[in-house]
């Protein structure tokens, strides 16, 4: 899965990086490639909870779908 991320670096010296598309995912890091390791981790830690809240219908059929 590809999702968009939004690097911005702070005035503090470091880096933000947010994921439009899942909203209150952020994280930071003190270098780029800190801030997207970090980033990647707060991407799985959010899907694994959006998946695990999710209630289905007995009839219901699960698909993965490349995106």
């Amino acid at each position: 899965m590809k999702l968009r991320v939004v690097l911005e670096p702070s005035a503090d010296g470091r880096y933000t990086v947010y994921v439009p598309g899942l909203p209150g995912c952020i994280s930071e890091g003190d270098t780029k490639e800190e801030a997207l390791e970090n980033i990647r981790e707060a991407i799985d830690l959010y899907l694994e909870t959006v998946e695990d809240d999710l209630v289905f219908n007995e009839k219901a059929e699960q698909i993965e779908i490349a995106v």
